[in-house]
């Protein structure tokens, strides 16, 4: 017998909240030799043996590139108010440089004229990790040169899609780049050089703010911002050992990010511990980075422990684990965002992913295929409301989203790990909505419903 699905978070939304959901370029959109793509890092990784767990790739992954229609109709069908998508950088300018590829902006301009027919409002994301190969092949992210050439990119697409879309995110998850890609090297480029790997963090957060002063200068009016990967790092003991530890691993993945963005330098004990590994700043970089943005996005998937030892081990904690081995901890987003409200000074605040990753399995019923996924559904249920308990301890949030509408390429992990609300059969490319699809569209239908009650309600009291 199928477990009932989680009941809704109880807590009071805000009439402007935004309830999203989200995915990137290279996960979903296949057509890797489409209308002039260009091949980017992640193309030439998937290729390296061994870089991805089963072998695969994105060439096709979900298709979405040729079912644009059909998948712009699944988010209609959840009645979110936005969608976080990401723009691939080889396909609309395969070179990274040069030319731009017409075919490859016009799609975009379809998926953004799409959500907008559908009442939905787009929230673009310019960098989701696939740098076209031709910038790699010239020192990528190392090369200061390229921090340029994203700038001029970012004005490109901006030119042409800036007054439709709601908010513009430079970059995604500058951490993943820079230490999964060029110190673990278990992402693409596959390079593993802590020097080279801070090097590249500077750079990500440079163009970051150098783009935004060249989409200000050029007119554009819609919202700019960064999206981080975040979590609140605690010891994994007592000990004064663990406890250094995790202050200066949260220094590395939390404070090497924030304190640039919001004070403009880096954190002293994290400089001192890279020692030759630190990057090369020039004069006023720093002040471009702090260049003031409208929004910042965070992805929380779940909390960091560390131990000096590297002895401990989630599966040893206790807690429930989502198939990526990540332990399910919703409290450590309310802790998170209060941290980020205590310690900085933000401007609007948005989650911009979670969810999580379970073994699903695709039923044939009498009613239709159907995916009983109450892992996830309770995961988003826990999280919203973690949200929601942030916002009552005085964090003010703008929205949240829902990582992944598809399941998808999951980078290093290929195909196995499903993240998305809607099933996808890879063989055939079938979508099938999974119950947290179902009961987060009926979540976003009481939310509706909250928002015409209290319109009505405000116009009552106007008449009167």
């Amino acid at each position: 017998m199928n477990s009932p699905l989680p009941i809704f978070p109880s807590h009071r939304f805000p009439e402007d909240f935004v309830w999203g959901v989200a995915t990137s370029a290279f996960q979903i959109e296949g057509a890797a030799a489409a209308d002039g793509r260009g091949e980017s890092i992640w193309d030439r990784f998937c290729r390296q043996p061994g870089a991805i767990a089963d072998g695969s790739n994105g060439d096709i992954a979900c298709d979405h590139y040729h079912r644009l229609d059909a998948d712009l109709d699944l988010i209609a069908g959840l009645q979110v108010d936005a969608y976080r998508f990401s723009v691939s950088w080889p396909r609309v300018q395969p070179d990274g440089q040069g030319a731009f590829n017409e075919a490859g902006l016009a799609f975009y301009e379809r998926l953004v004229d799409g959500l907008l027919a559908r009442g939905i409002r787009p929230y673009l994301t310019l960098n989701h990790w696939d740098l076209p190969q031709a910038l790699q092949d010239q020192g990528g992210w190392a090369s200061r040169d390229t921090v340029h050439r994203f700038v001029a990119y970012a004005r490109q697409v901006v030119a042409r899609l800036g007054d439709r879309v709601a908010t513009i995110t430079t970059h995604n998850e500058p951490w993943v780049m820079a230490v999964l890609g060029h110190e673990a090297g278990i992402f693409a480029p596959g390079i593993r050089h802590r020097g080279t790997a801070m090097q590249v963090a500077h750079h990500l957060l440079l163009s970051h703010g150098l783009a935004l002063q060249a989409l200000r200068a050029d007119g554009c009016r819609a919202p700019l911002g960064i999206v981080l990967n975040l979590s609140p790092i605690g010891p994994a003991t007592d000990s004064p050992e663990d406890r250094a530890a995790a202050r200066l691993e949260d220094g590395r993945s939390v404070r090497w990010y924030m304190d640039p963005l919001f004070l403009g330098r880096y954190p002293d004990d994290v400089w001192q511990h890279l020692g030759g590994d630190v990057p090369q700043v020039h004069d006023g970089d720093m002040a471009a980075i702090a260049t003031p943005m409208d929004f910042l996005g965070v992805n929380y998937y779940t909390r960091g422990v560390v131990s000096a030892s590297g002895a401990w081990r989630a599966e040893d904690s206790g807690k429930p684990l989502t198939d990526m081995g990540w332990e399910i901890v919703p409290e450590g987003l309310t802790e998170l965002l209060l941290r980020l409200h205590r310690d900085w000074r933000l401007p609007a605040l948005y989650v911009k992913e979670n969810g999580a990753a379970f073994r699903d399995t695709l039923e044939h019923t009498a009613d239709g295929p159907r995916v009983h996924d109450g892992q996830r559904t309770a995961y988003i249920a826990s999280h919203i409301a973690a949200v929601g308990d942030a916002m009552a301890q005085g964090v003010p949030m703008a929205g949240y989203m829902v990582w992944s509408l598809l399941d998808n390429f999951e980078w290093a992990s290929g195909y196995a790990k499903r993240f998305g609300i809607v099933h996808v059969d890879y063989a055939s490319g079938t979508r099938t909505p999974k119950d947290s699809y179902l009961w987060y569209r009926d979540f976003m239908q009481l939310q509706r419903a909250r928002r015409t009650a209290r319109a009505l309600a405000a116009e009552a009291l106007t008449a009167n």
